[in-house]
């Protein structure tokens, strides 16, 4: 079984975001959790784990080769050469971080974690599927020096590791370590919308970089969080995608071979709703947010989507055991999974109720054709049916509550009319 750091630290992060959200409920002021934004970064982070399985082999087999055929150093495999790879990694990381902020084609690699507009450790894990496109070049240079593939694959897990902490509201400023280590503190200026802040703060472990190559910025006041064009979604196959489209819109109506390199190369900027670009990079007040107004309909969604990430774990962990076809149908179904729980999020009707019926039959029709144990598949066939009976029941009395609310802003608008025509 192949695992990564990033694997192996999943529980603890999960713990974690745990830990936080209790310390935010009995004692924090602050309030940096929303179901729905929360959801949405998790859901993002599954997508880019999912495209991890099928591109892993081509982004490794790249440095591999790389380093088989060009190599010009002979490192020993030792503690100092893995010391050497970290550092040099984390190097690697700042250009490939900065250039993602620079270059918009490479932005849609990488906007996707910098859409959130709050700022908690579920935001860690809020990570694009397609970053590895345009990331990969960045790191051929320490395949050319000579670090070997597993201490690159080593250094690359802890680097992201390292960085989950610092996604969080609740740490303040830690003294002398601020001027060599990447701090909350630090992060927080990274993913600020503010003018000050846009485009500082690129450091993965070592904010070292950024002072040496002057894109460090200090926290002064807390920033504002998110992207100057909001997403306003919570689709976490838009949120992929959507910098994509606004890309290819301008591209196509492009004028001549010039203006389209500086569409796909040039500094991202916002694309508004017309297909301009505007070179003022300010946010706009106010969050993206649904209610989906009821208790009840918000626990079953919380529940169901706690079991998918379950269940992704599950395919993550064990994915090694299958064959790529079987590992495909599993995908589909946590990539349609996710999706009607971005729905779920917006929507309560009965089509969404139906949507989520096919999710739950689903699971069962992909279990029985990954040959799972039989034991498997009468315990998730008991889940299927419990959780389709509590969605009925949930769905019901949320759409007699609506009806009965619907009905009585009805009479009670109709008895000033009726009233005045009395009166004529």
């Amino acid at each position: 079984m192949q695992l990564s750091p990033v694997l192996l630290a999943i529980p603890a992060f999960f713990i974690l975001m745990a830990l936080e959200v209790t310390y935010e409920t009995l004692w924090a002021e602050r309030k940096t959790y929303r179901l729905n934004d929360a959801m949405t970064n998790i859901s993002t982070g599954i997508l880019n784990q999912l495209t991890g399985v099928f591109v892993k082999v081509v982004t490794v087999g790249v440095y591999v080769w790389v380093y088989s055929k060009s190599a010009f150093l002979d490192l020993p495999t030792n503690g100092w050469s893995f010391a050497a790879a970290f550092i040099v990694y984390d190097l690697c990381y700042y250009w490939s971080h900065r250039m993602a902020h620079e270059v918009s084609l490479f932005w849609g690699g990488h906007v996707v974690h910098h859409q959130s507009e709050e700022y908690n450790l579920s935001v860690a894990l809020r990570q694009s599927a397609t970053s590895f496109l345009w990331s990969m070049p960045f790191y051929l240079p320490m395949a050319l020096v000579g670090f070997d593939p597993m201490q690159f694959l080593l250094a690359g897990g802890l680097n992201l590791v390292y960085q989950f902490w610092i996604h969080t509201d609740h740490i303040g400023k830690l003294g002398p370590i601020e001027w060599v280590m990447n701090t909350p503190s630090h992060h927080r200026v990274h993913h600020g919308k503010d003018p000050k802040y846009i485009d500082k703060n690129y450091a993965g472990v070592f904010i070292i970089w950024d002072r040496l190559f002057g894109t460090f910025q200090v926290e002064e006041e807390r920033p504002n969080y998110g992207i100057t064009k909001p997403l306003n979604s919570w689709n976490p196959v838009y949120a992929n995608l959507s910098h994509y489209r606004d890309l290819a819109r301008l591209s196509l109506g492009a004028q001549g071979l010039g203006e389209l390199v500086g569409i796909l190369f040039g500094k991202p900027g916002a694309v508004d709703a017309s297909g301009s670009i505007q070179e003022t990079r300010t946010g706009s007040p106010g969050k993206f947010n649904h209610h989906v107004g009821s208790t009840g309909w918000s626990a079953y969604l919380g529940i169901q989507f706690m079991a998918t990430v379950a269940l992704t774990a599950f395919f993550l962990f064990r994915r090694d055991d299958w064959s790529m076809g079987t590992q495909g149908i599993a995908a589909l179904w946590v990539v349609y999974s996710l999706l009607v729980s971005a729905r779920m999020l917006t929507q309560v009707n009965a089509g969404i109720v139906a949507a989520e019926t096919v999710r739950l039959l689903l699971l069962i029709a992909v279990v029985w054709a990954l040959g799972q144990p039989e034991t498997h598949l009468i315990i998730l066939s008991i889940w299927s049916a419990v959780s389709l009976t509590v969605l009925l029941v949930v769905y019901r009395k949320r759409h007699t509550f609506q009806q009965g609310t619907s009905s009585h802003a009805e009479r009670t608008h109709e008895r000033p009319v009726r009233a005045t025509r009395a009166q004529e």
